[in-house]
């Protein structure tokens, strides 16, 4: 099974790059996985990243989030199949993640089954300063947030126990 883990973000994007910096320290840890590549940093988004799935049969998605009501530092994961497609597509821009996939597949494109694409986004404060250090919220919460994502995505992976 061939398996990308991707970190999504902007690395000098203060919280933005903790997708990133997921990615980064979860390598490491996943040396010798068999079938696991590892993009640390990837920031396109929109219909790039049907060229960027294309071949691989599951994928681990780190990035960051915000939602009403989160606090920096809380995690969510879920698959592909709980994004909603783009209702009102006006230009390519406004393509999101969940029409990409669907556009991508419709044109043949060798997709991971949306129950195999898994997504870890974690919660931040500022994502719209320049600066290579995460907010200090979120720096506090780190060590925590990467002990909890790094067992789910061993137990994903089947290299580590099960969630």
């Amino acid at each position: 099974m061939r398996t990308l883990l991707l970190g999504m973000g902007n690395p000098i994007l203060t919280d933005d790059s903790v997708g990133v910096r997921l990615a980064r320290d979860l390598a490491r840890d996943l040396e010798g996985v068999p079938g696991l590549e590892v993009v640390p940093e990837c920031s396109v988004g929109g219909l790039n990243l049907i060229e960027v799935l294309s071949g691989y049969d599951r994928v681990l998605i780190f990035d960051s989030v915000r939602t009403r009501g989160g606090r920096p530092g809380d995690w969510y994961r879920f698959t592909a199949g709980s994004l909603r497609e783009t209702r009102n597509l006006r230009n390519v821009h406004d393509v999101n993640f969940a029409t990409a996939l669907a556009l991508g597949r419709r044109l043949g494109h060798p997709l991971p089954p949306d129950e195999e694409i898994h997504v870890f986004a974690v919660e931040v404060e500022d994502d719209a300063t320049f600066g290579e250090r995460l907010s200090p919220a979120l720096e506090e919460a780190y060590p925590e947030i990467l002990g909890e994502v790094r067992r789910d995505a061993l137990a994903l992976l089947g290299a580590g126990p099960p969630s």
